[in-house]
């Protein structure tokens, strides 16, 4: 994913710019709040349904390029307003939980059943304008409520963009494989106050659908904020690396790990983090990891304080591996700078008391440095938002062609994670940069094979084909005759993909797929 490429250059940035950006207002317009659809169906039990239009439509604008406010953010803001977790503000008072936290725009919603269908609407506020778009109608079977609540995201993100060109087909393809029990289950999981319940709906999830990236994560927190250590790390593990959940999942492993003094498979869970994340709490937590093996962790420990020095911990830290290596004034110097942040530290005063001498250490006396046990999904989510809209910064100094290839690369990176709709944001970039650029057409015409379009997958395959032939486009090409039951086309195409690449283990195993079918190539 694109963090990869930048995190080595970003940690200052993270901490330091993008707050003080997000501040000012500077995300583009694109901050945005997506509330609980209130129930209409007047049967309290399909409650779950009005949260789960919020985490779909969330998740899917996030993926177009939105900073959306997470669940915890929007129930802050509740607190902050002394409103009630699940209270359904009015027009009013939905406006100032969008002003407190700063969103542009708030996307608010309600359904009906009837007679089987789920029936909703979404309306699109416009904080700063005070204007509500018209009723975004929509209806389908409980059955397939993903597919409704795909549909209503995707009109969503074109009514705050008319020029948005991401298909609604892909929107749909990117939950076409969670099942509806396990999705229930899920959003039941994470809104339920009784963390037994919580549990208990979350492993029916899993349950369900093994695959299901959410509910394995959320099942991982549940148990860890359950102090079930071992099953949170066990969990925590079956989250794919290559996941966007990746890096929450191994925060929360490595917490687990640690506190079954697995210091060694702590510190591995938190540089995974921190080699494509450096947040400071995460940066932190590797060197103190580093620390209780008796490794030398004052560099990664400084590295957090620089990112953020406000935080009194982080000298704290400092200070306790400064005195193990014998340095003790500058030891003194980070105990002194917590104790400004924070007087009432007492572990600081003891520790600033006997590195100045004024205090003789109590009998045994061995400081340690402290875990942070917190993850920011809210400086997460920021900051991956603040460094695409660098790199897209950086992309628009580009000549067209040169932007279109770096777009393409990042699509075909997101492709393969699975990302469709981030890949197709990418791939339509890139065509709107260079419309003649083979790989942004191929990319595109991928998606649209993924999300079952095969009509647009073979145009934009053959448009590849025409702007330059490749071994990957004529077999996108082979697979779609292949389904479309046109053997000989098929077979062309595999035959025009072995003269470009004869030992293409792709290519030959299309050939033998053909020949068991009787089909010859040319």
């Amino acid at each position: 994913m694109r963090l990869v490429w930048w995190f080595r250059s970003v940690l200052v940035l993270l901490v330091f710019v993008v707050p003080a950006l997000r501040a000012q207002g500077d995300a583009g317009g694109r901050v945005l709040l997506v509330l609980p659809f209130d129930n209409r169906s007047g049967q309290a039990n399909l409650d779950w349904v009005g949260e789960s239009f919020a985490e779909t439509i969330d998740q899917r604008l996030s993926s177009a390029g939105y900073l959306t406010i997470s669940r915890a953010d929007r129930d802050y803001a509740l607190d902050h307003l002394g409103l009630p977790v699940g209270f359904r503000p009015s027009r009013a008072t939905t406006l100032r939980i969008a002003q407190t936290l700063d969103a542009e725009y708030v996307v608010v919603g309600r359904f009906n059943l009837v007679n089987g269908n789920v029936e909703a609407e979404a309306q699109v506020i416009q904080v700063n304008q005070l204007r509500m778009s018209q009723p975004l109608k929509e209806s389908n079977s409980l059955q397939r409520l993903l597919d409704l609540e795909n549909s209503i995201a995707w009109r969503c993100a074109r009514e705050i963009d008319p020029h948005f060109s991401v298909a609604v087909s892909t929107f749909q393809a990117a939950s076409q494989n969670i099942r509806l029990d396990a999705y229930e289950n899920y959003i039941r999981g994470i809104v339920a106050q009784s963390p037994d319940e919580r549990i208990k709906r979350l492993k029916a999830a899993v349950a369900a659908q093994p695959n299901y990236t959410a509910a394995v994560l959320a099942l991982g927190r549940a148990q860890y904020a359950a102090r079930d250590y071992d099953a949170a790390a066990a969990t925590l593990a079956k989250v794919p690396a290559t996941d966007p959940a990746a890096l929450e999942a191994n925060f929360y492993r490595g917490l687990s790990r640690f506190n079954y003094a697995k210091y060694a498979e702590a510190e591995a869970a938190f540089a995974f983090v921190a080699n494509r994340l450096p947040l400071p709490e995460v940066v932190n937590d590797q060197g103190v990891a580093q620390a209780r093996q008796k490794k030398d962790g004052t560099a990664l420990l400084q590295r957090a304080s620089i990112a953020d020095p406000q935080d009194p911990d982080y000298h704290y830290n400092i200070a306790v591996s400064l005195r193990r290596r014998g340095n003790l004034p500058q030891a003194r110097a980070e105990a002194d700078q917590a104790l400004k942040l924070r007087p009432q530290d007492q572990e600081a005063k003891l520790l600033d008391g006997v590195l100045a001498g004024t205090t003789p250490p109590p009998p045994g006396y061995d400081p340690q440095e402290r875990i942070r046990r917190t993850y920011s999904e809210a400086g997460v989510r920021q900051a991956a938002f603040q460094l695409d809209q660098m790199r897209e910064a950086k992309n628009e100094s580009l000549p067209p062609a040169a932007r279109a290839i770096t777009l393409a690369q990042s699509g075909q990176e997101y492709l393969n994670n699975g990302l469709l709709l981030e890949a197709e944001r990418e791939f339509q970039q890139a065509i709107a940069a260079d419309p003649r650029s083979p790989d942004a057409h191929l990319g595109l015409a991928l998606v649209r094979e993924r999300s079952s379009n095969a009509a647009e997958a073979r145009a934009e395959a053959q448009q590849s084909v025409s702007l330059k032939p490749t071994v990957a486009a004529y077999l996108l090409l082979a697979r779609l005759d292949m389904q479309a039951n046109q053997l000989p086309a098929s077979a062309q195409d595999t035959a025009n993909a072995l003269r470009m690449e004869p030992n293409n283990a792709a290519a030959l195993a299309m050939r033998q797929a053909l020949q068991s079918r009787g089909q010859a190539l040319p």
